[in-house]
């Protein structure tokens, strides 16, 4: 059966050191799970659209398709792909991504084999207007981990809707334009931040027309309006005025500013109040959400509130599918009691 969603991005061998309790050691993420286990507390049917390579688990790929999973979009590489990424996050959930020898040691933990030679990837760098032809040219640069036109399968363009998780631009405006090309007509996007800047604002026209909708984080949205506005809500229209139809700018713990590009109407929603125990992916599981409540309903306000409890859920424990081992009916409770705490501006 074809699926109803495509869910496009990258997949990791992840190694979480959350604030307290027991660490995740080498266990299945990247941004194209999260946002699929955000999506599947709605909705099913799913195909995942990433790069692996050999050496990659393959009981974990059959653990996607028992949860009914459309895998075929999952191309294998013939070789072998460091997949690894170590994040740890202190009292306060603060990010860090290196020196993992010390943040073990530093909670008496051992260290895993499985992660010896690991090498953290700089950190991302929003870049500033000065940064020049060659900065330019590195942050729209492939990856050679992002997923090819050539490689979707056929019946993925016959999906009703699609998300790009955060890719390089190249591989962004080459994806989405097949998308756009094909029958999916519902097609969502999540910045990365490494083309987030004003040097790439021109090019962004491109790229937002016929969105659906375009989901950057406010740091991200901020960077690229840098020294032009301090107003968020500014910078959602003129974001607006490229095509796209929905702009939703993440905020973390502060929730969500949604603007309705057509109707003009704008809301700010408040995130849900949950226990905070590993926030790993919760952004794409709100993209995830999102997706799958704006294609129920086809309003912007539903899309959001659908993503903010699939991300209130996630950051509850540690996993890219742990909302779906939630108490059922947790989800639409939690839906139910947000949309009374929503601000229309």
């Amino acid at each position: 059966m074809s699926p109803t969603f495509v869910i496009v991005g990258r997949i990791a061998r992840e190694f979480i050191l959350p604030s307290s309790g027991q660490p995740l050691l080498d266990h299945p993420g990247g941004n194209v799970l999260y946002a699929a286990g955000g999506l599947s507390l709605w909705e099913k049917e799913i195909g995942l659209l990433a790069r692996i390579g050999e050496d990659y688990p393959r009981l974990w790929l059959k653990d996607w398709e028992a949860r009914g999973m459309d895998i075929r979009g999952v191309r294998i590489l013939p070789q072998s792909v460091d997949l690894r990424s170590f994040i740890a996050y202190d009292e306060k959930f603060e990010v860090s991504r290196g020196a993992p020898v010390s943040q073990f040691a530093r909670r008496s933990l051992p260290f895993p084999k499985s992660l010896l030679g690991y090498q953290a990837p700089p950190e991302t760098v929003v870049l500033q207007p000065k940064g020049g032809a060659n900065a330019r040219e590195s942050a729209g640069a492939p990856d050679p981990l992002a997923p090819l036109p050539v490689e979707i399968p056929r019946d993925y363009l016959e999906a009703r809707a699609a998300h790009l998780c955060p890719l390089d631009f190249t591989s962004h405006n080459h994806l989405a334009h097949v998308f756009k090309s094909a029958s999916v007509n519902t097609i969502t996007l999540d910045p990365s931040p490494g083309y987030m800047n004003p040097s790439f604002y021109k090019n962004l026209r491109v790229l937002l027309s016929g969105l659906a909708a375009f989901l950057p984080s406010e740091e991200e949205l901020r960077a690229l309006f840098w020294g032009e506005t301090h107003d968020l809500w500014e910078m959602a229209a003129a974001l607006g005025a490229y095509g796209c139809e929905i702009i939703v700018v993440k905020r973390g713990a502060r929730g969500q500013m949604v603007y309705d590009v057509p109707g003009k109407h704008k809301w700010e929603v408040p995130a849900y109040s949950s226990r905070m125990a590993d926030p790993t992916g919760a952004g794409d599981a709100f993209c995830g959400g999102f997706l799958a409540g704006y294609r129920k309903t086809y309003d912007p306000l539903q899309g959001a509130l659908y993503g903010n409890v699939s991300a209130s859920l996630k950051v509850e424990g540690s996993g890219a599918f742990y909302p779906l081992d939630v108490l059922p009916g947790l989800a639409e409770a939690r839906l139910h009691a947000l949309k009374d705490l929503v601000r229309k501006v």
